[in-house]
Order: structure tokens, then sequence, then C-alpha cells
């Protein structure tokens, strides 16, 4: 026998020798393993001189070590030339566990979470705890990355009596992670007869409901006592831990820095009433509050003489400017004398001084948003529509760079110009053209009129909207009228201003995401001030929400950093905090359907 041979021969022989240790039953069949210094080709060319079983056995350790390797498209490629229901369970599950790690990678989660909803997982506590444990964690993986947060923690808290050690401590902080993600409805309603996950819920509540480091030090200590022996009690999550440990001086006195005059003082009293009716809230339901200064921005000639006047105030936490132009020189410094939180975003991509926190609406969350929103919903190609300007070309930037994150393509834009060109664009966006073109072909050829319908492109999964709404009233129906009326669109927040129910209809289908202010009708902080201040519910409803989540992430700025995934729900989304220290919204979803805004789960 040549050499090669025999090095192939041995490399077999030893693969399924190791794999006979540590094996479940035989009626389960063996598993796997990948020899050392073997290579994917070397496994995959012995396994063609094979058959059955021992062939079989080769490929998945083909597929493994590919995937060890961080090659998922070949991993996958391998396992197509394996017949996984011809296979025993246990190799049946090491497949499919390899399959969800390949989709995984590959960014394909529903078809990862399919992968190991198989029935023969119900072999699964039969295996090996290596395996388990594998398997479990790819599930938690394709959960997490299908946005099923709560099934993942169940995941998890099944997963920890199985791990030991360093693998035990890192699931640990992973289960606080996860349950602090859980929106707070989900908390509130708590887990019936699971005691530890119901203790994870109530201790991620209490952090979320505690307005200052003070009320965290005494609630989680009060939560402790009600449960000594819960695994978060016994081991402190060490973000956790961290936060209360950073508790420093109780914020008591805060700069309000926002324009009284000039073009931007309508929003500067709009975020204005919106903070202070949050510190009026806060004061009635007993929680201590910080005195607020106003200082004018649009008199300020000068920052630095505005952060030594402020830190003489007593200033602990400057919240403004709201300029664009202020926030971006700040943003250029080094440093700053004092915590800042803008209400703006600088332009640029320069790195921002440590001290300095961004928050605005921008359009950009929620191009991302609608991003994510479609991926999960199944849609793979995509084309957008934007105005011709440069907020519509940033918008639209957003949208590709998630959209082509989560592995979409994006196969054209169209920047929405002039009413009367509509229809051309929309035409030519979906071929309809060469639709025609073909039907006046074909009836040259037959010499005859026929009466076809233009057809449009069938590659298009849905429409990425970013428009106003009398744009966004323009463009449903003119889709409608060339012949894509059925294509799902998916818009920002800028669609929905207010319309009546007749003219909503004109947009009945449109999905769009939106602040939680304008889609809770039965918020009592929105029933007040809507009494005080009306339009608060209007147009400018918006900026009243976010001067309410402006003062309410005043004392968790601290958490935010050191629990980046433990997001605030605010009035203008769920507010998490990007390595940059900029406040990203993520939203919820709404749809216009028979003249009326219809909020989605």
């Amino acid at each position: 026998m040549p050499s090669s041979l025999r090095l192939l021969a041995t490399l077999s022989l030893a693969s399924l020798l190791a794999a006979c240790a540590s094996q479940p039953s035989s009626t389960l069949g063996q598993l796997p393993s990948v020899p050392e210094q073997a290579s994917v080709d070397q496994l995959l060319l012995e396994a063609s001189s094979q058959s059955g079983e021992a062939a079989d056995l080769l490929r998945l350790s083909a597929a493994d070590l590919a995937l060890q390797q961080g090659d998922a498209k070949r991993a996958s490629q391998v396992l197509d030339l394996v017949t996984v229901d011809q296979l025993k369970p246990a190799q049946q599950i090491f497949a499919l566990t390899l399959d969800a790690e390949s989709m995984l990678a590959r960014k394909r989660p529903r078809s990862a979470l399919r992968a190991l909803e198989h029935p023969v997982m119900a072999h699964l506590a039969e295996l090996p705890l290596a395996q388990q444990e594998r398997t479990q964690l790819a599930r938690v993986a394709a959960l997490e990355a299908n946005g099923k947060t709560l099934q993942a923690l169940r995941e998890r808290l099944y997963l920890a009596p199985l791990l030991k050690e360093r693998n035990a401590h890192s699931n640990h902080q992973a289960i606080w992670s996860l349950a602090s993600q859980l929106s707070t409805d989900t908390l509130q309603a708590g887990a019936a007869n699971e005691a530890d996950l119901d203790g994870w819920m109530q201790l991620a509540l209490t952090v979320r409901e505690s307005p200052s480091a003070e009320l965290l030090q005494q609630n989680v200590t009060v939560w402790r006592n009600i449960h000594p022996n819960h695994p978060a009690a016994l081991e402190l999550p060490s973000k956790l831990e961290k936060l209360m440990n950073s508790a420093s001086q109780p914020l008591q006195h805060i700069a309000l820095l926002l324009p009284a005059e000039g073009e931007l003082a309508g929003v500067g009293r709009a975020l204005r009433d919106g903070f202070m009716a949050a510190r009026l809230q806060s004061l009635q339901q007993g929680a201590p509050v910080p005195e607020v200064t106003f200082y004018d921005s649009s008199r300020l000639s000068n920052l630095d003489a505005f952060y030594q006047q402020a830190s003489a105030d007593g200033i602990q936490l400057v919240v403004g400017p709201l300029d664009k132009a202020q926030v971006s020189e700040l943003a250029r410094r080094q440093s700053l004398p004092l915590p800042t939180l803008a209400l703006n975003y600088a332009e640029g991509a320069s790195q921002a001084p440590a001290q300095m926190f961004q928050f605005g609406l921008a359009a950009e969350d929620e191009a991302r948003s609608a991003a994510q929103q479609a991926w999960l919903d199944g849609h793979r190609r995509a084309i957008a529509m934007v105005p011709n300007s440069h907020w519509g070309r940033r918008v639209v930037a957003a949208f590709e760079q998630e959209w082509q994150q989560l592995g979409g393509q994006l196969l054209a834009t169209s920047h929405v110009d002039q009413p009367v060109q509509l229809a051309n664009q929309i035409a030519e966006l979906m071929d309809l053209r060469s639709s025609e073109q073909r039907a006046r072909r074909l009836s040259a050829a037959l010499g005859k009129d026929i009466n076809a319908l233009p057809t449009r492109r069938q590659d298009i999964d849905f429409v990425f909207l970013a428009a106003s709404p009398i744009q966004a009233r323009q463009i449903k129906p003119t889709l409608t009228f060339q012949y894509a009326g059925d294509l799902p669109v998916y818009a920002t927040s800028h669609v929905n201003s207010g319309f009546s129910a007749q003219e909503i209809k004109d947009m009945n289908g449109i999905r769009f995401n939106e602040t939680p202010w304008l889609l809770n009708q039965d918020d009592s902080m929105r029933q007040q001030l809507s009494n005080a201040w009306p339009q608060a519910t209007g147009g400018l409803g918006r900026l009243y929400a976010m001067g309410i989540d402006a003062y309410r992430l005043t004392p968790r700025l601290n958490q935010l950093l050191l629990m980046p995934d433990a997001p605030v729900d605010g009035e203008t989304g769920r507010l998490s905090l990007t390595a940059d220290r900029r406040i990203q919204r993520s939203l919820p979803w709404a749809e216009f359907v028979d003249g009326q805004v219809r909020p989605l789960d």
C-alpha cells in the first residue's frame, strides 16, 4: 500500500477509534471526532473510499474541522454530502448541531433554529455532556439571533447544571445579560412555577426600576434578602456588582443647556417641558430629584465660559447643547470639565471625549431597526426609496450598512424628488419597461394585439422607505398602480404625521417604527403631559418624549456604561449605549390598517 494511503487509513482508523471513547449506547450510534493533524481534504478523500456509517463519520469530522478553521461555507458543503435522516440519532444530533453552527456563521439564524428543532433532539440528554453543552449553546445562539431572548434565557438556565468552573461562570454572566435585555412588560409578568427564572427577572426589573445609584443599592439588598439561595444572590453578576460598587455622590444638580431664542427655540421648549415633566413625575412618586438650572445656549459665545460658570454653580452633569455645531465643537475636544449628555449627534466620526454622551432622534437608528425587522421577517433582497437630499442619503447609508452586515442584498436605490417623476422611477425600479417591451415584441411577432399586463421583477422581497408623509401617500398607491402593491413596505417614523383616517388609507399596509410615546395611548405620563401641553401628542410629540428620556437617562449613564446589554425602556424607544457613547434607539413597530395606526407585536 502506498505511504499516502497508509496515512489516510491510519487517520481514518484513529478517527473511528477516538469516536468510540465516551460514546452513547450503540442504538444511538457513535459520535465522530477529528484526529490530530488531519485536514479536511484528507478526511474527505478517505470518506470517498468508505461507505455507510464509516464514510458519514469521516464527513462529519471534516465538516467539524472546517468549522473549527472558520470556513462555515465549506462545512455546509460537506454536510450536504450527508443524508442526515439515515444517520443514527447521536450522529443526527451532531450533524444538525454542525448545520446550525454553520448557518449562524453565515447569518441564517432561522435555518439554524429549524435545524435544532428536529425531533431527534429528544435524545440529547442521553449523549455525553460535552455534546449536550455544544448543542445547547448553538441553540442559545440561534434563539438570540432570532430575537427570542426569553427562550434563550431558559436554555441557559437548563444548561447551567451541566457546566463546570469557567464555563459555569461565563454562563452565569450570560444569563444576567439576557435577563437584562427583556422588555419591562415581560419582566413584570414574571415566570410562574420557575423559581430561578423568576428570580432573575425580578432582579433585572429591580435594576431597571431603580432611578438612582442609592436606590439601586437598597433595592438589590432587599432582593437578596428575599432570595438568599438564588444563584444571583450567591454570586452577584460581575457587571451589576461593579455598578453597585461605583455608586458615587448622588446626582443633585443638573444644567439644562437649551436655546431660548432663534430657530431652535421651539424644539428647545419641547425638550425642556418633557424634561421637567419627568422630574415632576419622579417628585410625585417620592423619588429624590436633582435641582435643575437653565442656561440659554442661544446666548452663548464661548462654551469654555459656560463650563466655568456651571462648575462654579455646583453643576454635576450638563444636559445639552442641542445645536449640532455646538455638539460637534464639544466632540472635537480631548476632554470636558463636566460629564455631558448632548441632545444631538456630532458631525463626522471623530472620537468624542470620554465625558461626553450623545442622544437624539436619529433617523439612522430607525433605518437600522427597519433592516433588523425585515431580516427577522425572513426578507433578504431589498430596494430603497429615499428623498434626494443629504438626509435621504444619510438614512439609506445607515440602512445599507446594517442590511449588508446582516447578510441582505440592496438591489437598487431610488432618490425620490419630483412627484411627477414618481411613476417612472417606480416603473424603472420594478423593471416594468422591459416587460412592456417584451409584450410589444411578442405582439409584433404574432401580428396582433395581445392583452398582457406588465409583470414586475420577482427578485425583490420588500421596499425600505424613508420619506415624508406626503411622499409616502404618493408612493404607496403608485406601487399598487405599477403592479407592486404586494411588496411589503418598511418605513421610518417620518411617514406617520397625524393624518386623518381617510388620508391614512392611502398608506394602508405600510409598516413603520414609531416611538412608544405616540403608540401607547394609555401611558399616564402621556395623559398628564398632553393635558398641560396638547402639542405634546402632536407634531412635537417625539421631542417631548426625548425630553422625558433625557431626564430618565441622567442617573443611568453609568449603568449603561457598565451594563451595555441592559437597555433602558424609554418613551423614544429602547435605549442602549454604543461603544462611542451614543445612545441608540430600538423602536416598536406599527402598521397602517384601514385608516388606523395598529401597533404590532
